[in-house]
Formats: structure tokens, C-alpha cells, sequence
């Protein structure tokens, strides 16, 4: 294929989708960055009045402290992944996916726009969840580098599966099961409320298979300085599970799996 008139890649094309894409969130922003914030809140006073006053140290921190990081990754995935497959599906429903599929984008471009949205809301999402947590908890951060990884890994590898969730979903209630029977469960059960080394032999070994468990795990090495893995091994498991997905989604974009007539 020859040099399009625009270059080998569409910068200014990826550049307007990214755009759009962040542009959708920032208009409903109560709904987007302010509720994400209350609900990670309440997450956190329900279990500081249930369980902390009885609750000892946990990796040598308190248990509020373990639970902040998990709180904080756990809602940035749950955004990033809300952005890019709503985003698909309301085009689908809408009946004007054509637009996005029409401009000489290529399918690599668009999954880099989508993305890049996706991505946007997450660490915004994440950023003011952390500083939240900071200035009210008195919590310090151990690693600060490691934890912005981990939290970009996060976004971007949510991204990229709700990209792939928006392609098979016709409509919201598909996506709905999408997000309460894979993605809250991957959340939920990947050690956020707990360390995973008390867990049964087999209980154990299936978290250490999911690769949601490594994003906890490794936001919490970001900010507690404890992990129940190697942080190296987390970092190399979610980006080979981000690149997966990344490349699923190009190759359904490619074919126009579910999205062409």
C-alpha cells in the first residue's frame, strides 16, 4: 500500500477521534469524574466503619491504607473500560458508527484514538481519587513512578477490552452483562479487599492468573512499598495482556467484525 496524501500515519485523524473521545466525558463530567470519586469514598467509609476499628495491620500497613490502592485501580479500570465500549455502543444503537469507520483512518488508528480517550478518563479518574486519598487518609506514596505505571497499564489495558467489548455488543444491555459478569468480578476478586497470600493453594493460584490482580497489585506496591508479586512480573503480565488486546482489536477493526453490514 503506497503513502497516503496525509503521511504513513493520520496523526491529525487519531488526534480529533482522541479528542472527541475525551470531549464526550468532560461534557457529563458528574457523571464521569465526580461519581467515580464519591463511590470510591463510600467504598472506603463502609469499610472503615465495618472493619477498620477491628482490623489489624495488613502488609504491614493499615487496612485502610492496604484497601486505598485497590479502590483507586479498581475504579480507573472500571472507567476506562465504561469510555471505549459505551462510546461503540451508542454509535451502534445511534446508527452513525459509519462516521467513525468512514474517515481515512486505519483500524491501528482507531484503536489508538478510542483509546487515548479511554485512557484520559481513567488516570484523570485515578488522579483525583489518589489525591483524594492523600490529603484525607494522610497517606504517602512509596513508589510514585511504579503506581503512574501501573495506573496508565490499567487504563490503556481496560481501554483495549472495552474496545473489543463495544465490537460484540449490539446493544446496552450486552455491554451491561459485558461489565457485571467479566469486569467487576476480574475487579473485585483480584485481591482490592484482600492479600491474595491468604487465600487457599487453588484460590490463590487462579488470582495469579488473572491479569487484573497484577494492576492491584502493582498500584498497591506503588503505594504501600508491599505486593504480594514481583512488581517486574506484574508489569511484564499486563503488558502482554494490554498488547493482546490491542491486537485483537485491530484485527477486528481490520475485518470489520460486527461493525460492517
Amino acid at each position: 500500500m503506497g503513502v497516503r496524501r496525509f503521511g504513513r500515519v493520520n496523526w491529525l485523524g487519531m488526534q480529533t477521534l482522541a479528542v472527541r473521545e475525551t470531549r464526550r466525558f468532560l461534557v457529563v463530567w458528574t457523571q464521569t469524574l465526580a461519581a467515580p470519586l464519591v463511590t470510591a469514598g463510600l467504598f472506603l467509609a463502609v469499610f472503615a466503619l465495618a472493619i477498620g476499628p477491628t482490623r489489624g495491620e495488613v502488609m504491614g500497613v493499615s487496612f485502610l491504607a492496604f484497601l486505598a490502592p485497590g479502590i483507586l485501580m479498581m475504579t480507573v479500570i472500571q472507567n476506562a473500560f465504561a469510555n471505549t465500549s459505551s462510546s461503540l455502543v451508542i454509535s451502534k444503537v445511534q446508527g452513525n458508527i459509519v462516521d467513525t469507520l468512514m474517515p481515512p483512518l486505519s483500524p491501528m488508528e482507531l484503536v489508538v484514538g478510542f483509546m487515548a480517550g479511554g485512557i484520559a478518563r481513567g488516570v484523570m479518574v485515578g488522579g483525583f481519587i489518589g489525591v483524594a486519598m492523600i490529603l484525607l487518609l494522610g497517606l504517602s506514596v512509596a513508589h510514585p513512578l511504579w503506581l503512574l505505571v501501573f495506573l496508565a497499564f490499567g487504563a490503556a489495558m481496560l481501554s483495549a477490552l472495552g474496545i473489543a467489548a463495544g465490537i460484540l455488543a449490539n446493544k446496552f444491555d450486552q455491554i451491561a452483562a459485558i461489565t457485571n459478569f467479566i469486569v467487576v468480578p476480574l475487579s473485585f476478586l483480584s485481591g482490592t479487599f484482600y492479600s491474595i497470600a491468604t487465600l487457599p493453594p487453588l484460590l490463590e493460584a487462579i488470582s495469579r492468573a488473572n491479569p487484573v490482580f497484577y494492576l492491584i497489585d502493582g498500584a498497591r506496591y506503588g503505594m504501600i512499598g508491599a505486593s504480594d508479586a514481583p512488581p517486574l512480573l506484574g508489569l511484564a503480565v499486563v503488558a502482554g495482556s494490554t498488547a493482546a488486546l490491542v491486537a485483537l482489536c485491530w484485527q477486528w477493526l481490520a475485518r470489520g467484525y460486527r461493525l460492517k453490514p
